[in-house]
């Protein structure tokens, strides 16, 4: 028979094992080592350990579970703990996400991107989008710009002829309403284009020139005051990973999720988008700035993108699209 003591020995050391016990999330990345995607996800993952006293850690694997568009869904199945990806690679799926895509937004990914989480928060994440998965975060890339291999831009019929790869989304709408040529691609995909001349231009912000190594290919880019879009993403985690943290240290996960982890992610990329436009310099990438004329095209054709947004929001279940437009908008002038 065990005594009171044995019986008190034995629930002391089944509480320190529950205490110790730890919780390994695999995350993955389909980006080179060295994005600023992967390196913040990192980063994101030392602050979590740092907070749960090492309780629960990240263990990134080698190589990515899938190809970036079946990101999310090798999240919600399990097939990976924690990962990001871009709502506009599964065309159809994400309707409310695109709000933080539109043009002329602003010239920070770290103001968007907190400014996109609170709108999130307050409106958006009640519907339902990200249906089996725990979003940790969502965020925008940095003001997008047409970079191309042929010539300078300045005008729409600077850019007849020409084929772009685009990333989904709103940019697909966005270059389709403008007149032209574009085909949805994962970014990684893009070298491969353009140097088979597939394509003749990419939509991109400034970092990803260096990041995709296409700086002996491209040989124009012509950037936007406010970005011509931006590429909304969602950092998410499984439920079943989730259900796995003890309520202490979900509570600590918490507090680096949602707007501090959007300024984590904008922070990084805004980082990014000044080395790499520098790294563009440096190799004779030759920067072209839209001129009022070409900028009241773009918002002429591109207005309409708004007014269809706020109609398919409300089909999905967002009452006033037009007020959250404007909070958004209002939120990044506070951020700037």
């Amino acid at each position: 028979m065990f005594s009171a003591r044995h019986v008190l020995a034995a629930g002391s050391l089944m509480f320190a094992a529950a205490a110790s016990a730890q919780v390994t999330l695999t995350t993955s990345s389909w980006v080179p080592p060295t994005h600023a995607l992967t390196v913040t996800q990192a980063d994101w993952c030392a602050q979590v350990t740092e907070a749960t006293a090492g309780r629960v850690r990240c263990n990134a694997l080698a190589k990515p579970v899938t190809a970036p568009p079946g990101t999310f869904d090798a999240v919600r199945d399990g097939l990976t703990d924690v990962s990001f990806s871009v709502h506009g690679y599964t065309p159809g799926r994400y309707v409310l996400t695109q709000v933080a895509e539109l043009p002329f937004l602003g010239d920070s990914s770290e103001s968007t991107s907190v400014a996109y989480q609170r709108i999130y928060e307050r409106h958006l994440s009640k519907l339902g989008e990200h249906k089996g998965m725990r979003v940790i975060t969502v965020f925008t890339h940095g003001p997008g710009m047409i970079i191309n291999t042929k010539r300078a831009v300045n005008s729409l019929a600077d850019m007849d002829g020409l084929k772009f790869r685009v990333g989904g989304g709103m940019v697909n709408e966005i270059g389709k309403i403008m007149g032209i040529n574009v085909t949805l691609r994962p970014a990684p995909q893009s070298y491969e284009m353009l140097s088979s001349g597939v394509m003749d231009g990419v939509f991109f912000p400034a970092e990803s020139v260096e990041s995709f190594k296409l700086e002996k290919l491209v040989k124009h880019r012509t950037t936007f005051s406010g970005g011509l879009y931006n590429t909304s993403f969602a950092f998410v985690m499984s439920e079943a990973a989730w259900k796995k943290i003890s309520a202490a240290d979900q509570a600590a996960i918490t507090k680096l999720s949602g707007e501090h982890a959007a300024r984590l992610f904008g922070r990084a990329w805004d980082k990014a988008d000044r080395l790499g436009a520098a790294f563009m310099q440096a190799n004779n990438v030759q920067h072209t700035v839209a001129n009022k004329a070409f900028v009241d095209q773009v918002k002429s054709k591109t207005d309409a993108l708004e007014r269809k947004w706020v109609v398919d929001a409300k089909a999905k279940g967002l009452a006033d699209g037009d007020q959250v437009i404007r909070e958004f908008r209002a939120e990044i002038a506070k951020l700037q």
